[in-house]
Parts: structure tokens; sequence; C-alpha cells
């Protein structure tokens, strides 16, 4: 008797691999950068990330309600989307601000296009695009950062507009890498940031093709036109550029698949970072580039592609 042989659909090769387990070790890398922002600037500063963290839960679960669509929370993709808005706010973002961030993110970026897996651009970087377009003086005002170690009542700017209007009181490179300055509650630690990245490499839950390439092209860029090693270190240093590649860039979803599309996406981040702080009116562009190049990820997955064995062949046969 001959045997029927059954093929299901594909995939056919699985991993013992979960979303949930994959946005927890996301959530243990951000950690240490985390506690450290909210340690430094104040219970202010822990209140702005608890707020966005319950605000994206919150919203995530009463969408699936209101649709009658299965439970999603438990995946903890809102969680983390939460926890990167959270720590790339001002410390002191009026909670208000803070939750409607949050909204956005889960509901107008992530849900509305079918939920996790189907945003074209990263949840948590286009809530904070919003927050900067809608609320100018609350996300770039000097009055809303703060300088570290609990001296809450002196607000200063953060480093790069200090160096872009060449400002006295700019922070050291020591100071920069380990975080001993005003910015964002989760991007000021260099240092932080690189182990959360070792680790989310060690648990391969990133490859760091897109890390490299993005700091590595600011850094290039930043040398090439001011032949200063103090330059160069400190535009890789401050600012959002160790978070932004190292746990928004990476993004499965919204990031190239190939490596060669990695690079080409981590070399594109760099380059319009690089820009816009160069030639821009923004000391900033890290969230703009990220969004750009995301935009742009379905075009460079598909030039970037690997041809099907035996394609050429048929071709020839043809």
């Amino acid at each position: 008797m001959d045997k029927i042989l059954n093929v299901s659909s594909s995939p056919h090769i699985r991993h013992s691999d979960t979303t949930s387990g994959i946005m927890l070790d996301v959530i243990i890398a951000l950690l240490p950068a985390t506690i450290y922002g909210c340690f430094i600037f104040g219970l202010r500063a822990a209140a702005v990330v608890c707020t966005c963290v319950l605000t994206a839960i919150v919203a995530e679960f009463l969408w699936n309600i209101i649709l009658k669509k299965p439970q999603s929370v438990g995946d903890l993709s809102a969680i983390v989307t939460g926890l990167l808005l959270g720590i790339n706010l001002p410390p002191r973002t009026p909670l208000w601000v803070a939750a409607i961030g949050s909204v956005a993110a889960i509901i107008v970026v992530k849900q509305m296009f079918g939920g996790i897996g189907f945003n074209f651009v990263n949840p948590a970087i286009a809530a904070r695009i919003i927050l900067l377009v809608s609320f100018p003086s609350f996300m770039a005002g000097a009055s809303n950062y703060t300088e570290p170690l609990g001296v809450s009542a002196v607000t200063s700017a953060t480093p790069l507009v200090l160096h872009s209007t060449g400002a006295a009181g700019q922070p050291s490179i020591k100071e920069l890498f380990f975080g001993m300055h005003s910015g964002s509650i989760g991007e000021t630690s260099a240092f932080l940031l690189l182990v959360g990245g070792f680790y989310l490499v060690m648990r391969k839950v990133i490859k760091p093709i897109i890390p490299l390439c993005f700091i590595g092209t600011v850094g290039l860029m930043t040398y090439i036109f001011t032949f200063s090693v103090h330059e160069t270190l400190f535009m890789l240093f401050s600012g959002g550029l160790f978070l932004g590649a190292i746990f928004m860039a990476t993004d499965y979803v919204t990031s190239p698949t190939t490596n060669w599309g990695k690079v080409v996406f981590g070399i594109g981040c760099g380059l319009i970072t690089f820009v816009i702080r160069k030639f821009g009116n923004l000391p900033e562009g890290v969230s703009y580039s990220i969004i750009l190049m995301n935009i742009l990820v379905p075009h460079i997955d598909k030039l970037t592609a690997k041809k099907p064995f035996g394609i050429k062949e048929a071709k020839a046969n043809e």
C-alpha cells in the first residue's frame, strides 16, 4: 500500500522562542538604563515611565475588548512599547502627555494597522515624534530636563542643545559615557545601554549589524567633517543614538530581514542622523532617521532578498 505524504503549510522549521520570551529579554535589557535614569532623575521620572507602561497595557487591553479580539497583553509587546516611549521622554514630561503618547503608540500606530507584526513604523518612535510635533514646549523645552543626582531644582538643556549653541557647561566624554548629564530618562548612559545591547546579542534576540552600522556611520561622518576624536565621541555618546540604534532600529517588524538589508538600513539611519545633526535646525535626528528608514524597509528587503535556488537555471531553460 502506497503511503500518503501529507505536507503542512509553512513554517516547517520551528523554534522554542516565543514573542513573550523575546519581549521579556528586551525588558530585561532595558532595565539597567531605565533604573539608572529613574535613580538620577528622581521619582518624577519613574512616574513618567510607569504612566507610559500602564497606559500602553490598558490601551491594548481595552482595544481588544472593544473589537472583540483575542487578548494580546500577555505577549508583553505593549510593555516594551510603553517602556521605550517612557525612557525616551524628558524627566519632567507631564503625565497626561506621556499617557497620550502611549495611546497613540498602541492604538494609532500599532493596533489600527493590525496589531503586532503589522505596524510599518516603530510605535514608540512614532509616538515620540507625535508628541514632539504636538507638544514641543513639553518635549524640547529646557525646563523639562533636569541635572542628575536629585538636583531637581536645576533645569538644563541636553548636551546636544548645549553643543549646537556653543553654550558653556557641556559634559565631558566620561560624563556622557556613564550618564552623568541631563537628557531623556533612559538615553543618558551609553555604558548601560551597551550592557543591554550585549545581553540581547548574547541571547540572540538581535544581530549587532544594525547598531554597528548605525553608530559607526555617525562616528565616521562626524570624524570626516571635524577631524576631531573628541567631537566624534561627543556625538556618539550624547543624545539618543545608542538607545535608538540598539533597541529601536533593531525592531523585528520594522527592520530588514536580510543581513545586507540590515547593513543598508543601519548606514541609512546613520547618514540621516548625521545630516540632521550637522545641517538641520534640530540638535537630534535619531527618531526621524529610524522612522524614515522604516518606511523604506519593504524596498530594502526586495532589493537585498536572496534569489531562490535554481531560479537562474529555470530562466536559462525557458
